[in-house]
């Protein structure tokens, strides 16, 4: 159902997600209001959580689709200050998993499948397939996105951390992790340091992402050279290395030595119990 909120909002919704190039303002909420105002949050005010917040969280996540109802995914919630640091330094040393007062790490785990199948003496034959690994990643990722929407219509902050898979063994050791489980990535969950900037980050508009009928990229280099422009003026007001959106994709995919150990990612899986076939 469409809010009452005047047009004024939702086109300064809009503009702080996509800058100058405003799609149509259709139907508004508050949920989508709270959506567009999404923001990854990397300082965090060392206030403990209220109780029973990690537990609402975890039932929100359990609230979102899952492939089949097959649920492969598993959370574990962190909050041992010397676990935390130790998950920090397999990440580069991001300091907002240390002050984080939860970090919730996200699993694609076929373990439970594993044990089932021993319980009941079947063979699952579809186990070790690449679709039965991306169907978990995927219900892990819809299960953490519902967790977000969660704590931020809670008044929290948050910002996923993909480099913990810089290192998934490492990880999997320091969480107890059996074979067949793997941390996909983490979740740093707390209330915003007020002192730190955490703007919204504008986005690739969507004349470059929305697609009708068929795909097709004729308009995409203008859009990209006015996106490039957006993300510099981003850049400069949060005082980040100035750069455009087309460099940091060939700073993230030119140099071998960006992906931080990942690319070992097919080896490692295989030594945590993974046969993708």
């Amino acid at each position: 159902m469409d809010s009452l909120a005047p047009p004024s909002a939702k086109t300064d919704s809009l503009g702080r997600r996509y800058g100058g190039t405003l799609p149509a303002a259709g139907p508004w909420n508050e949920v989508i209001a709270s959506l567009l105002e999404h923001r990854s949050v990397r300082a965090y005010r060392p206030d403990a959580l209220p109780t029973g917040t990690l537990e609402t969280l975890i039932a929100a996540a359990s609230s979102a689709a899952t492939s089949s109802n097959m649920q492969w995914w598993s959370a574990i919630a962190v909050t041992d200050a010397a676990v935390k640091k130790e998950l920090a330094s397999i990440a580069g040393n991001q300091k907002h998993i240390e002050q984080c007062p939860l970090f919730i790490a996200w699993v694609a785990d076929m373990a439970r499948n594993q044990r089932i199948s021993d319980a009941e003496k079947v063979t699952f034959e579809a186990m070790p397939w690449v679709e039965t690994f991306m169907v978990a990643c995927i219900d892990a990722a819809l299960a953490a996105q519902n967790a977000v929407v969660a704590a931020e219509s809670l008044g929290l902050g948050t910002v996923y951390i993909g480099a913990m898979r810089n290192d998934p063994a490492r990880v999997a050791a320091l969480l107890g992790l059996p074979q067949q489980a793997v941390v996909v990535f983490g979740l740093c969950v707390g209330y915003a340091d007020p002192a730190a900037k955490a703007e919204v980050k504008p986005r690739l508009p969507q004349s470059t992402v929305l697609h009708h009928g068929r795909y097709g990229a004729a308009g995409e280099a203008a859009d990209r050279t006015a996106y490039d422009a957006e993300m510099s003026a981003f850049s400069a007001r949060n005082e980040m290395a100035a750069t455009t959106w087309t460099q940091r994709v060939i700073n993230r995919l030119g140099p071998i030595k960006s992906m931080n150990g990942r690319e070992r990612l097919r080896s490692v899986l295989a030594k945590l119990g993974f046969e993708l076939r």
